[in-house]
């Protein structure tokens, strides 16, 4: 039946309360809305099923493309000489015998080697490769040319894919050579390659090093002839330091490090010196002054030494008379300079003395001369490495090192018009400035200034008895830097508790130091020397962070 036009609007109107009624009623709400979340979920599952389908097709396009760089061919007749091999987990000993890079030599001429080196560069021309193979600071050429009995195609393709500095073994045949490789430092040979596996390989590089290796006089020339060559900063090396450390000049720089330590122990241990190791975490500042790293030790205040100067004349007068120490050193000093670290080497030696500190002086005398003609004889290969990067005057030294007072050394610099405090400490500038005067007079880059202002020196310094303005203290320099800061040790224990009052030291923190010196103390002096200044100014070096592994300073805690 047909509703009358006034029927029609009562009629929607009853609709819309029913339809209200079914949307407020709580199992159909629960209903629709399980209906809805059924469905989102359905469309989800869809979506995660299509994009998973999609990230297993694209694995598997990069394993097929990957096993096409890092496996050989299946249908290569010399698969077996090429090919990445089983990741090295300690399966098996085979007894092959790897030979280092740097013997390879003519005195291998036609003889099969086998070497494991990084990939320092690699260069693909037609049916032949040339791979520079780097192994700390020796670098050979290795070749390879298709013949189909040694060497494939897809053999040079497999070579030409490894990423530079993944490490390889390669075996081959060593050739003398009709020319001089002049890019690698085995010039007269290379390496003939009848097998290549990739042990590890290289992820994509912070820096190239090939950029890291050149020296500046190499940059200089290029923009000289409109060439911009890539430097990497001193940051970017730093921030990479495990990559920046491969560069031949740096092995060649720890190598150096290395033997001044080797080189003072042995000179020391010829003089009747016993090593010791000393603690690092101590009860009161070692040298007095701010510059002391403060830290928490089981609820009580400590810092970080400052040096084992405690340590050293405790062992005196525990009797042995001549011990050193080669250790670590903090110094919260906020100096951002090239020379200054927080943290450094120590190289400290201490020794009973019978009448003066020209005693330990002599023994000084002996040890750097000894050293510096150790390092120019028996390390000869390493300094030239380094020369190559970072040029550098060969150090000048005399035979017997020069000893001038500080008064002498600032009177050269009153006569040279340079207008200095005889009772203040020298600045950078001004010893500089006497290193150059000393070197023009004397003709040498190492000498010795000795007996300083009390004022400027630590606590535990023995005055000078004919001028207490003095003391019977020294600087040793190296192109006129300090490296040495060495004196007369103060062996009377009221004198000691004196002059630890007198610089403000609270004597509760330093009482276990004045208690040694109560039962008799032998006269004594020694001195510190900083590992990383003496290889950076032997070296000629601009900036102390080039000598220090993984350098502390004011700005850097890592990595």
């Amino acid at each position: 039946m047909t509703m009358s036009a006034e029927e029609a609007p009562v009629k929607e109107m009853a609709d819309m309360e029913v339809q209200e009624q079914q949307d407020v009623d709580p199992e159909v709400a629960a209903k629709k809305k399980a209906e809805r979340e059924a469905k989102k979920a359905a469309k989800a599952a869809e979506k995660a099923k299509k994009e998973a389908a999609k990230a297993a097709a694209k694995a598997a396009e990069a394993a097929r493309k990957l096993a096409l760089t890092t496996q050989p061919d299946p249908e290569d007749p010399l698969r077996d000489q090429y090919g990445d091999p089983p990741m090295v987990q300690s399966r098996e000993r085979t007894g092959r015998v790897w030979t280092s890079v740097r013997d390879l030599d003519t005195t291998l001429s036609d003889a099969q080697v086998l070497v494991r080196a990084r990939v320092h560069a690699v260069r693909g021309k037609g049916k032949s490769a040339f791979v520079v193979l780097r192994q700390q600071t020796a670098t050979v050429q290795a070749v390879l040319f298709v013949d189909d009995e040694t060497v494939s195609k897809q053999m040079v393709k497999y070579a030409c894919n490894i990423p530079k500095e993944s490490i390889v073994d390669v075996g081959g045949i060593i050739k003398v050579t009709d020319t001089p490789v002049e890019s690698c430092s085995q010039s007269a040979v290379e390496l003939h390659v009848t097998e290549i596996r990739c042990i590890s390989r290289s992820a994509a590089l912070p820096f190239e090093l090939v950029d890291a290796c050149r020296s500046e006089q190499e940059v200089k020339e290029a923009n000289e002839r409109g060439e911009i060559l890539p430097v990497v900063s001193q940051d970017t090396r730093l921030d990479n330091r495990v990559i920046d450390l491969r560069t031949p000049a740096n092995q060649a720089i720890f190598r150096i490090q290395s033997a001044v330590c080797q080189l003072f122990r042995e000179a020391l241990l010829s003089k009747d010196f016993v090593e010791i190791h000393t603690p690092k975490m101590l009860s009161g500042a070692s040298e007095g002054g701010a510059a002391v790293f403060h830290v928490d030790y089981m609820g009580r205040p400590a810092c970080l030494a400052q040096s084992p100067q405690f340590y050293k004349q405790m062992a005196i007068c525990g009797d042995l008379t001549r011990v050193f120490e080669i250790g670590s050193v903090f110094r919260a000093e906020d100096s951002n300079t090239h020379r200054h670290l927080t943290e450094f080497i120590g190289l400290d030696m201490e020794m009973a003395i019978f009448e003066s500190y020209h005693e330990v002086l002599d023994v000084l005398d002996h040890l750097f001369v000894y050293m510096f003609r150790g390092l120019q004889s028996r390390f000869s290969k390493e300094l030239s490495v380094i020369s190559q990067q970072y040029p550098f005057e060969p150090l000048q030294y005399l035979p017997e090192t020069l000893r001038i007072t500080f008064a002498e050394g600032i009177q050269m610099l009153q006569d040279a018009g340079h207008a200095v405090d005889p009772l203040e400490d020298l600045n950078t500038e001004m010893e500089r400035t006497l290193g150059r005067l000393v070197k023009e007079k004397y003709n040498t880059d190492f000498y010795i200034l000795h007996k300083f202002p009390l004022g400027i020196r630590p606590f535990y310094t023995m005055p000078d008895p004919e001028d207490d303005r003095y003391s019977a203290s020294f600087d040793v320099f190296i192109r006129g830097e300090e490296i040495i800061s060495g004196a007369q040790r103060i062996h009377d224990a009221d004198l000691l508790r004196e002059r630890a009052e007198k610089y403000g030291i609270p004597i509760d923190q330093v009482q276990s130091y004045l208690d040694a010196f109560k039962c008799g103390a032998y006269p004594h002096g020694g001195a510190g020397v900083g590992l990383e200044r003496v290889v950076m100014l032997f070296c000629g070096l601009n900036n102390i962070r080039k000598t220090s592994m993984f350098p502390r300073d004011p700005r850097r805690l890592a990595p």
